[in-house]
């Protein structure tokens, strides 16, 4: 299967980075009446009026049934002060009488209720991630936030309990994942990505049926606006990182009088292709790797000649493990990128590194596991599957294999460690794709809108920089209000930056908005 690492699809976020590394480690509305929408405006007019109005009152006018959540597959069994319940929506919004589709929602209500401020939002990534999963191991990173506003996860349409969309089965996921070059460098090699790509687009096809044509990322804003409504808040007061930062441009665009409290953090690029985004993680995880090597001593130059070199071994001979399965050279590639979403993963790194050159490879095929989200029973979840729909819904780009081998050049300018890799994604990904994708780019502009923070951290590996001061402009003037973290990192306020966090929690809590262009170090 291709790999994309595309939008934090190795972590849903970057506060849950250092639980899954300690896996890692080889020495062993309508319901409570609330919604005030605090100090973000007045009145609910705009676009999303007559989005409800265009909706059935079996619709607009569901009250959620909340009860004891069960325990996600995989996963503990959250605790009582959450509670789960799911909001119909429609599966075609040109069709709002017609099918309908679930989406699931967990929710922790806010502590202090004589001072709440409503429901704050989170989408935490992927795209594939489940809110549902992740919003209660992540919510000790938004303590201080829980005491004001009900914190709120969700799975978006086509993930985990909201008609999650299922490709292939674990034994064949493994299968590809072993034969599979993503890397190819010789015409079967060609053949067989190709042909794996189209492979598992048929298999979604198959599997999950008229779904995949409705899994976009406008669809998924659709139906926030509409859980927005049925929980009875006036805005939308949301948290969105990695792929949620693009779920949030999306919605501000479609419903910008809607807009409350946003914040964006580890920004995508609204205005980046298919290739654009494959050209932004070249860079970006590139920089990554060489601020490791900094960090280590060793310095850029040298540190990438001995990664491409064990790299070219690999492509050749697959290093042993202490199991039945190898590491390959494209599991390597993958474990490699799975470190450099946190600089806190960066000793893993290390240690794979070392022990891959001493011919073991071990570590790094645990860190390949741990992005593409395999069990210790061997069985493999399915947000690969939402990540790549979601994805191929979206975007109308669909480069070819020749295509895909003129940007290698390029490519290899930019990153000597990643460059076949992001380069030949841009072909593997939706190859064949049985569905359209809707447009080369999102829409972000939300004239109209209040201020929406984004946070971009400088050295982010698999959204760069750039993408955070694209959106901060995409959005508009008085719009996208931007902050800059100068440090390490795929997501800034999960880190431990107090300028970061204080600033955020001012904006939300207290609806201070910063200057546009602040700067934490």
């Amino acid at each position: 299967m291709s790999m994309r690492v595309r939008a934090g699809g190795a972590a849903v976020a970057a506060a849950l980075v250092v639980s899954l590394a300690a896996g890692c480690d080889s020495g062993g509305g309508a319901d409570t009446g609330g919604g005030t929408g605090g100090a973000t405006g007045s009145g609910t007019g705009g676009r999303s009026e007559g989005a409800m109005a265009s909706l059935p009152a079996a619709l607009t006018g569901q009250e959620p049934r909340w009860s004891a959540c069960e325990a996600p597959d995989g996963g503990e069994k959250p605790g009582p002060e959450w509670r789960c319940a799911s909001v119909r929506v429609p599966l075609d919004y040109t069709k709002p009488d017609g099918d309908t589709l679930s989406v699931a929602l967990i929710r922790k209500e806010a502590r202090d209720k004589d001072r709440r401020i409503g429901s704050l939002l989170f989408n935490f990534g992927g795209p594939g991630a489940s809110g549902v999963s992740a919003m209660p191991r992540a919510a000790q990173g938004f303590e201080k936030l829980g005491a004001r506003y009900d914190l709120v996860g969700f799975d978006p349409r086509g993930v985990g309990g909201s008609s999650g969309v299922v490709c292939r089965d674990s034994e064949e996921q493994a299968a590809a994942l072993a034969r599979i070059d993503l890397t190819p460098d010789t015409p079967a090699e060609e053949a067989a990505f190709l042909k794996d790509g189209a492979d598992f687009g048929a298999g979604c096809a198959e599997r999950s049926g008229k779904v995949i044509r409705h899994v976009t990322t406008s669809n998924t804003a659709r139906d926030l606006d509409l859980v927005r409504h049925v929980l009875g808040d006036r805005k939308l007061h949301y948290m969105g990182f990695s792929y949620g930062t693009q779920l949030g441009g999306t919605y501000a665009h479609l419903f910008p009088r809607n807009v409350g409290r946003t914040v964006l953090d580890a920004v995508v690029d609204p205005t980046a292709d298919a290739t654009g985004h494959a050209r932004h993680q070249a860079t970006g995880f590139q920089r990554a790797l060489n601020n490791y090597f900094a960090s280590t001593g060793e310095g850029a130059a040298a540190g990438n000649a001995r990664v491409t070199a064990l790299l070219k071994r690999l492509d050749r001979a697959p290093l042993p493990t202490g199991g039945d399965r190898e590491l390959t050279q494209s599991l390597a590639l993958t474990g490699i990128a799975q470190t450099l979403y946190s600089q806190q993963m960066w000793p893993y790194l290390t240690e794979g590194l070392q022990e891959a050159e001493a011919g073991k490879g071990d570590t790094l095929l645990r860190l390949a596991d741990m992005y593409n989200d395999r069990g210790e029973d061997g069985t493999y979840g399915t947000q690969a599957h939402a990540q790549r729909a979601i994805s191929c819904a979206d975007s109308s780009s669909r480069p070819t294999a020749a295509e895909a081998r003129a940007l290698v050049p390029e490519f290899r300018r930019i990153s000597p460690v990643f460059a076949e890799f992001m380069a030949w994604d841009t072909a593997g990904w939706c190859a064949d794709w049985p569905v359209e994708g809707e447009s080369a780019t999102p829409e972000a502009s939300a004239p109209g809108a209040g201020p929406i923070l984004v946070v971009g951290t400088t050295g982010d590996s698999a959204t760069p920089y750039e993408g955070a001061r694209k959106m901060a402009h995409e959005l508009g003037e008085g719009v996208g209000v931007l902050l800059t973290f100068e440090g390490e990192g795929h997501g800034a306020y999960t880190g431990d930056n107090t300028c970061v966090r204080d600033t955020v929690d001012a904006y939300l809590l207290d609806g201070k908005v910063p200057a546009d262009g602040t700067t934490c170090s």
